[in-house]
């Protein structure tokens, strides 16, 4: 029971970092220490199970998936949607109250990039290099400029792919990246109206894309595992260019929903209104730093 209860707090969390414009669920995922089983619970919705479904197969099709750490998830992540679309408006606070959130979770994100460094000890030229090479395309991606593609099924089917990669990804988010290919717009509005030519293919490509790119990282991260931790915190580094709490931020009407299109970081005014961030961003700071700690102490009991 604890653990369940356990799983949907880490799921709010989760769900209320997706609804804030350049911070990804994978993020906060990483952060509360539950990334690596995320991806085997991914990759458990494998090609045994699809055949076990067909066949009607209930001890496969209800059993092989890893459904017990799936749901009270996503039951987390859901009940944080709803609570901050529709009690707390979270929406609205990060347009009334920017520097505030963005602080909250610029401290979170530099915590978790300050534990792992400390994880992993000591610097080798090797690490340095997955580093910089994480950090130069985690940059890549929240500094581009969206660009005018077309809207055929085959780049539709690969924008589904690609996009929830990039959710998977820690530091970069889904939606963020299509904004970037100029399909945001048109995906959610084919998603309103139910145009199936477009969600199909879309839908198509997110699964083969999840399929395929939860087993790569799966492999990579057995095979890998100190490359691939540094070449994460490269990107969680880079994110920081659009968590960074002051921010002149340029957004978009989507739906007649306001989505963050760029954001150009500059040098706070010295003044009283400096408090609320920076107090904010030290109190996700150290929150991270006294969870770890604390699960540091389960880990030894």
């Amino acid at each position: 029971m604890r653990r369940v209860a356990t799983l949907i707090a880490k799921g709010f969390c989760m769900g209320a970092a997706d609804i804030v414009p350049g911070v990804s669920g994978g993020t906060i995922a990483f952060i509360l220490g539950i990334y690596r089983d995320l991806i085997e619970a991914i990759r458990s919705f494998d090609l045994r199970w699809i055949m076990g479904c067909l066949k009607l197969d209930l001890g496969v099709a209800f059993t092989r998936p890893h459904f017990a750490f799936l749901i009270p998830l996503l039951a987390g992540i859901f009940t944080a949607v709803m609570f901050f679309t529709r009690v707390v408006e979270l929406p609205r606070l990060i347009h009334s109250h920017p520097e505030e959130v963005y602080g909250l979770f610029f401290g979170l994100v530099v915590a978790s990039v300050v534990i792992l460094m400390t994880q992993l000890g000591r610097l080798r030229g090797a690490d340095a290099a997955t580093l910089t090479l994480g950090f130069i395309a985690g940059f890549v991606v929240v500094t581009a400029v969206p660009t005018n593609t077309p809207h055929e099924w085959w780049f539709i089917l690969c924008c589904g792919a690609v996009a929830i990669c990039a959710m998977v990804v820690p530091g970069i988010s889904g939606s963020f990246v299509l904004l970037i290919l100029g399909q945001y717009a048109y995906i959610l509005d084919a998603l309103g109206h139910f145009e199936w030519r477009v969600i199909f293919p879309f839908m198509i490509g997110a699964a083969l894309g999840l399929m395929s790119f939860t087993r790569l990282l799966s492999w990579i991260l057995r095979h890998f595992e100190r490359h691939t931790l540094f070449g994460i915190n490269g990107i969680l580094i880079a994110s920081l260019w659009v968590i960074w709490p002051f921010q002149e931020r340029h957004y978009v009407v989507v739906r007649e929903k306001q989505r963050l299109l760029e954001s150009n970081p500059q040098l706070p005014a010295l003044n009283e209104e400096l408090f609320g961030p920076v107090g904010l961003a030290l109190l996700g700071f150290f929150a991270v730093i006294a969870l770890e700690r604390l699960a540091g102490r389960v880990r030894g009991a």
